[in-house]
């Protein structure tokens, strides 16, 4: 099946249920559904055609993903469990039904993640890179890395006795330790029982240098290597090691007069949130066992025995420069061609016509320029600028640091419930404010997570606003692994309503009369309800109704009930969903016309778009284009500040129909297809044959809008089967 073949394929045929149309079973669980993506994510770690350190990585990510999802999904849910919540969620399920469908696929994603790992570990001793024990180390190994324990990792270490006198010590989220069984040598053979934390300062891999290859001891094993300058005078009996995990969430009040000093205040609360996971090696002694699970509180349930590794996430140290031959082939962003041809100028650029840059094909490094060059301008006389995750070291911060300095007016939006991100966030903020920068932290009840920036130039007797909306975070590190896409215009319009948007986050002001955007919480669910039902409208008249679509999670029960009413009309909709989806494709009578892919590949897709035919089909030049902010789930559309762009330049809609929402939909190589119960398989490709990737396809291709002199009739689009 080529490309093109599967771009244009008819949809596959519905099945028959006795499905509750009205009824909560039309929906798929947003919890099991998440766990369905993680399972996608460690299968790539299996997958052949993937480097052998990528998927490392893979596993890695599988690991961090899942603590993620304890610490606060799976703590939310027991909470509710222990208040006695029996409020089903909008699939018909309980938070206690939930949790019991939760843990058992959770245990077996975990007992799978350790058989990947053995067969990983396996294949890179092949290759040359080892993952010792103590037991595999010379003599010569031992004393060189008594002197590592010695002078990088015995300073920072802790060893607690547990006793009356020494009471059972806090573990902080994600705490490692090793709880110790110890008897004394002398003739009154005492005994002990000590707990020694695994320090996270350190790497939990140590290179081990002689031998043939690349050889590593874990931390673990080198502390218990180390036991006698820690204990001295006494003997291990018994060992277990156990990783924590604690809730995450943040509760934070609502009418708190400083919010800034609230979330401090918070994120210390975080430290000491209950554990809702505790991973236990397995052979752990009894004794040391109860204990630890008396005195952390955990039970029977909340305890995972692990026969292999604990805290797999740290497999991503593993994953070596040093083994390029075992990595992806390397790949440098673009620089787009429009901006070379003037000399790096982005207002020049901008001002010729609309660029949407499609990252990280196109480097993310144009985003900051933009604001470098607004910064150093003696032109330009405002910077407004939303922050909602941004990297340590941020040159957008920067950037806007230091125009605030040079006495331009600097506003930042910074949000700081950006989960995880929250005390970054804060030092940020204080970081602007020293610099001179007006900063707002939006609404205390909704996140601000739309991508904005505004920068107004003085150009002879006027004043000019530049805009670039995003899809994505203004974050340069995780910008070169997120699909994502920048709209950079001057147009008047998109301009104005920006203002308006940041009016409204800094003042409160309702915006009015916005041009060419919907935000939430106010328009932007009922914009696209109303898109959807045009096409309806014109498939009810004979016309071709179409709807492309791609975002990260679909879960809000009106768009998803907007889709089904669609399907039944006769719209033929193909969405792209990595990760959530709350609603069942290919049911008959209900979802007929609706296909659901999802694409886990080199890079992390995150873009969101959706495409309306219009009366047209797609793919058309007619079509309605919109990128936006927001993945439709009930927290995006409801309870954020939230953007809906619609796309009016024709290059830049034709780059995003033609060029980015086809490839997605023609790449085999890297996607998944969801059936009716909400199970995602493979896209089917006979082996020997050609498998489009789209990954590939843009890393080779430049974006239609980016182009410079050179024009764009040679840059390909996918939207006819012979091609």
């Amino acid at each position: 099946m080529t490309h093109a073949d599967f771009l244009h394929a008819p949809f596959p045929d519905a099945v028959e249920t006795d499905l509750d149309f009205a009824g909560a079973s039309r929906f798929y669980n947003r919890e099991l559904s998440w766990l369905g993506f993680n399972w996608r994510v460690l299968e790539e770690a299996e997958n052949a055609r993937v480097p052998l350190l990528e998927r490392l990585r893979f596993l890695s990510i599988s690991a961090t993903n899942l603590d993620e999802f304890y610490t606060v999904r799976v703590a939310g849910l027991r909470e509710l469990a222990r208040e006695g919540n029996v409020t089903p969620s909008f699939d018909g399920l309980t938070p206690v039904d939930q949790l019991a469908l939760i843990d058992t696929d959770a245990r077996q994603l975990m007992g799978r993640q350790q058989t990947v790992f053995a067969g990983l570990r396996t294949e890179m001793e092949a290759e040359g890179i080892r993952i010792l024990s103590r037991a595999d180390l010379s003599r010569a190994d031992h004393d060189h890395l008594h002197q590592v324990f010695l002078t990088r990792v015995f300073p920072v270490l802790s060893p607690l006795a547990i006793d009356p006198a020494h009471p059972f010590p806090f573990l902080p989220n994600e705490g490692f330790a090793l709880a110790l069984e110890l008897e004394g040598s002398g003739p009154r053979r005492r005994t002990l029982r000590a707990l020694l934390p695994v320090p996270h300062q350190i790497d939990r891999f140590v290179a081990v240098p002689g031998g043939e290859g690349l050889r590593f001891l874990p931390l673990e094993e080198l502390l218990l290597d180390n036991a006698e300058s820690l204990f001295p005078g006494y003997a291990i009996k018994g060992v277990g090691a156990f990783r924590v995990l604690r809730d995450s969430d943040l509760e934070v009040e609502e009418e708190a007069e400083d919010l800034v000093r609230e979330f401090e205040v918070a994120l210390k609360r975080r430290r000491r949130g209950e554990v809702v996971r505790m991973k236990l090696s397995a052979g752990t002694p009894p004794a040391l066992r109860a204990l630890i699970m008396r005195e952390l509180r955990v039970t029977d349930q909340e305890v995972v025995e692990v026969d292999g590794m604990i805290g797999m996430g740290d497999l991503g140290e593993l994953v070596l420069d040093s083994r390029p031959d075992l990595l992806w082939p390397p790949f440098s962003p673009r620089v787009p061609e429009r901006v070379s041809d003037h000399d790096g100028d982005m207002f020049a650029a901008i001002r010729q016509k609309d660029m949407l840059l499609h990252h990280p094909y196109e480097t993310f490094d144009m985003v900051v320029r933009f604001l470098n060059q607004a910064a150093q301008d003696p032109d330009v006389v405002a910077i407004k600028q939303t922050l909602y995750r941004t990297s340590k070291n941020s040159p957008i911060v920067a950037a806007l640091c230091e125009a605030a300095e040079e006495g331009k007016s600097v506003t930042a939006l910074v949000e700081l419930k950006a989960r995880f991100d929250e005390a970054a966030n804060i030092r940020q903020s204080r970081r602007l404010e020293r610099a001179g920068a007006h900063v707002v932290y939006g609404f205390v009840d909704l996140k601000t997570h739309a991508k904005i920036s505004t920068v107004v130039r003085r150009e002879g007797d006027e004043l000019v606003t530049y805009t670039h909306y995003g899809t994505g975070n203004y974050h340069p590190i995780t910008a070169r692994i997120y699909t994502d896409l920048s709209l950079f215009t001057c147009d008047p319009a998109l301009g104005r309503d920006a203002t308006k948007v940041f009016n409204y986050l800094s003042g409160y002001v309702q915006p009015e009369g916005l041009e060419n955007l919907a935000i939430s919480p106010t328009s932007l669910k009922a914009r696209l309800i109303e898109m959807i039902d045009a096409e309806i409208a014109h498939a009810g008249a004979g016309r071709p109704a179409e709807i492309w679509a791609k975002m990260n999670s679909l879960i809000e029960e009106d768009v998803v009930d907007a889709l089904y009413r669609a399907s039944q009309a006769g719209v033929k909709i193909s969405l792209v969903v990595r990760g959530i989806c709350g609603l069942k494709p290919g049911i008959k009578g209900l979802s007929d016309n609706i296909r659901v892919k999802s694409i886990i590949g080199r890079f992390l897709e995150h873009s969101r778009i959706v495409c309306f035919g219009n009366g047209h089909g797609l793919p058309s030049d007619e079509a309605r284009v919109f990128i936006s902010s927001a993945d439709w789930m009930g927290r995006n559309l409801n309870r954020r500040v939230e953007t809906l762009v619609e796309i009016r330049n024709d290059t830049v809609k034709a780059q995003i129909v033609s060029q980015i929402m086809a490839a997605n939909l023609a790449d085999v190589a890297q996607s998944w297809v969801m059936g009716p119960d909400g199970h995602f398989s493979r896209a089917p490709h006979p082996p020997g044959e050609f498998a489009f990737n789209c990954h590939r396809f843009f890393m080779e291709h430049p974006s239609l809008s980016g182009r410079g002199s050179a024009g764009a009739a040679d840059v390909p689009r996918l939207t006819h089967p012979d091609e």
